[in-house]
């Protein structure tokens, strides 16, 4: 009976073992999704900063548009002139 107390007891102290060792990787797993969680907000910083450059980008295009149909105009006018 003394050694099966043993063994129950060896056993208990590897299952402490265990949890803990579960403890930390659900710690260190918690630590990676926290990580995840800013470099999502990164990835969503980043494509907000994009919408807006390309949003810059077509204004500046429209501008462009408009002042080449001007000189067409101007070029028009000039030619009748």
């Amino acid at each position: 009976m003394a050694l099966y107390g043993i063994l129950k007891a060896i056993n208990g102290i590897i299952n402490a073992i265990k949890g803990i060792i579960n403890a930390i990787n659900g710690i260190i797993n918690a630590i990676g999704g926290i990580i995840n969680a800013i470099n999502g907000i990164i990835n969503a910083i980043g494509g907000i900063i994009n919408a807006i450059n390309c949003i810059r980008n077509a204004i500046k295009g429209n501008i462009n548009a408009i002042n080449g149909i001007i000189d067409a105009i101007n070029c028009i006018i000039d030619a009748i002139n």
